[in-house]
């Protein structure tokens, strides 16, 4: 075939194949997802991993190859104490009563003088009812810092004037507000009525998965294995720690099924 005399193509040569066009029934390819960025591990993270290793083993029926725990707290007979570590103590009180010292004064000299001294102590009175009666609303009071012993029936918390001893059987309510803070409610032994503490522990997943085995087994936390924050077992494999299935373990338990 020959040129025209500009050196272009004839008119009638056929236009280049274009590439093969995917059907239209068929489904564009799905770029490959990137793997999930997991937080670093962290000293939390370690107490929860030891936590579901001591579950797993009370679950197992194997609580009583583990190593003994040294620990202060008193223990009853047949007790055993699975874990020691720090912990502050919260109490939801009040820290006043509501009554506040009324100053009266009597103010001598010229009128701007009186005037001035009475505003300004109206004020201070106004400042100390106003403090008084914030002070008489109950709120999260730290009542101290010690060491809490946990063991197969209980949870003490050490201190020289706040101690606590949290036995499962005589507790009135259980909750796990963050991974390291547990919240609970008894009847004061000497009189008072209920008390609603916190502890603030990072083996508040432990005791709070040990009272609910105890006395809370229906509680929804418990159930729904929201004792441990979404995809730990999942972070702990990906991060070459894998942890032992403590919360299917638990279910079993509770629903009296085999753990997955």
């Amino acid at each position: 075939m020959e040129n025209d005399l500009y050196g272009h193509l004839p008119l009638h040569t056929p236009p280049p194949a274009l590439p093969p066009q995917p059907a239209a029934h068929m489904p564009a390819p799905v770029p490959p997802q990137p793997a999930p960025q997991w937080p670093a591990w962290s000293s939390l993270d370690e107490y929860l991993w030891f936590s579901c290793d001591i579950i797993a083993d009370l679950l197992e029926g194997r609580i009583d190859q583990r190593p003994l725990v040294p620990a202060r707290a008193r223990l009853q007979p047949g007790d055993r104490a699975l874990a020691v570590g720090h912990a502050q103590r919260y109490t939801w009180r009040a820290i006043g009563d509501g009554s506040y010292t009324q100053s009266s004064m009597f103010a001598f000299g010229g009128p701007v003088f009186v005037v001035g001294a009475l505003a300004a102590n109206a004020v201070g009175n106004s400042v100390r009812r106003n403090n008084a009666a914030r002070d008489a609303q109950p709120r999260w009071v730290l009542d101290g810092t010690g060491e809490v012993t946990v063991t197969l029936g209980a949870a003490f918390f050490g201190h020289p004037t706040t101690w606590l001893n949290l036995h499962w059987s005589g507790l009135d309510s259980l909750d796990l507000v963050a991974p390291d803070v547990i919240q609970t409610g008894f009847r004061n032994s000497n009189g008072g009525g209920s008390v609603s503490i916190q502890l603030r522990t990072p083996w508040a997943s432990l005791i709070f998965v040990l009272a609910g085995l105890s006395s809370f087994t229906a509680h929804p936390q418990l159930l729904g294995g929201y004792w441990l924050p979404p995809g730990f077992e999942e972070r702990c494999a990906a991060l070459g720690r894998p942890c032992r299935p403590a919360q299917s373990l638990v279910l079993a338990k509770l629903t009296g099924g085999a753990a997955g």
